[in-house]
């Protein structure tokens, strides 16, 4: 499903003595099937982005479409059920959201909810367990009973359990070791891939952001400031320094390299056998990786 923002402004507290701005003049396009990642400083706009995109906020002003649905200021919002179907957020710590007594019940909760029959929930739930890393034997545990790292793994499954077409994730890794961030992060691909979802993803990390995403969007001060590609957004590492933002490590390293020695590669690197080549080729003479 494709999504578009035209003109969209966003003011918490609207006309109260507290209004807020939080977005303004935000014009966004997101191909079906992109992975777009989104950047930015705490407080930059970038978590209440995302919440236009099922209908839990409205713009003040502007229109917000997702797939043939629309979601207009100043307009009441008509019928959100088909969007909030086809839009599966995972917010930050999603296992905060955990309820039921069982795993199975809890993935079970969210389709059945939206009209899909008992057996056919139950064997979606026996399926996303396994994808998400967690054995069958799991679906009759408690979830509190569970590591915090199967309770997030339990929680995920039950926002895949929606079938969405679009996926949104919100700092899903805050709080994981490294090996646990990597392998969600490797999960949450995997499925961008095998299903064609249209995948947003919200991180402070920018080696996520340069390994994963095909576009990337920097929010600074509720507007979008820039977009392009990973290695678009990653060559200007000067600016991104001036808006007090890191660069993925091989990036540094790169920064360093040409800064030092005064020579400059033929492109910016995103992963060390890149580096590697590129860094072979200048001292050889090359033009190119």
């Amino acid at each position: 499903m494709q999504i578009t923002f035209q003109q969209v402004e966003y003011r918490y507290s609207f006309n109260t003595p507290f209004e807020k701005l939080a977005l303004q003049d935000i014009n966004l396009s997101i191909p079906t099937g992109q992975f777009l990642a989104v950047i930015g400083h705490t407080g930059s706009g970038k978590s209440t982005l995302l919440q236009h995109l099922n209908g839990l906020l409205k713009p003040t002003e502007g229109l917000v479409q997702v797939g043939e649905h629309e979601i207009k200021a100043k307009e009441k919002a008509k019928n959100l059920k088909p969007v909030r179907q086809k839009v599966g957020i995972v917010f930050q710590f999603p296992e905060h959201q955990l309820f039921e007594e069982t795993v199975l019940k809890d993935i079970c909760y969210g389709p059945m909810n939206f009209g899909v029959p008992e057996d056919e929930a139950i064997q979606r739930a026996k399926e996303l367990i396994v994808k998400v890393g967690l054995s069958e034997d799991v679906l009759q545990k408690s979830p509190f009973d569970l590591s915090g790292g199967q309770m997030r793994r339990v929680a995920i499954a039950g926002v895949l359990a929606m079938n969405p077409e679009i996926i949104v994730l919100d700092e899903p890794t805050a709080g994981l070791d490294p090996r646990g961030q990597r392998e969600i992060m490797d999960m949450f691909y995997a499925l961008h891939k095998e299903k064609g979802l249209t995948t947003i993803l919200v991180t402070h990390s920018m080696e996520d952001a340069a390994h994963y995403a095909e576009e990337i969007v920097i929010m600074q001060k509720g507007r979008l400031k820039r977009k392009g590609t990973p290695e678009e957004i990653f060559s200007q590492t000067d600016e991104l320094f001036e808006m007090g933002l890191d660069v993925p490590d091989v990036v540094r390293f790169q920064y360093r390299f040409e800064k030092e020695t005064g020579k400059k590669l033929p492109k910016t690197c995103l992963t060390i056998d890149e580096l590697a080549s590129a860094i072979r080729a200048i001292q050889v003479g090359g033009e190119g990786l």
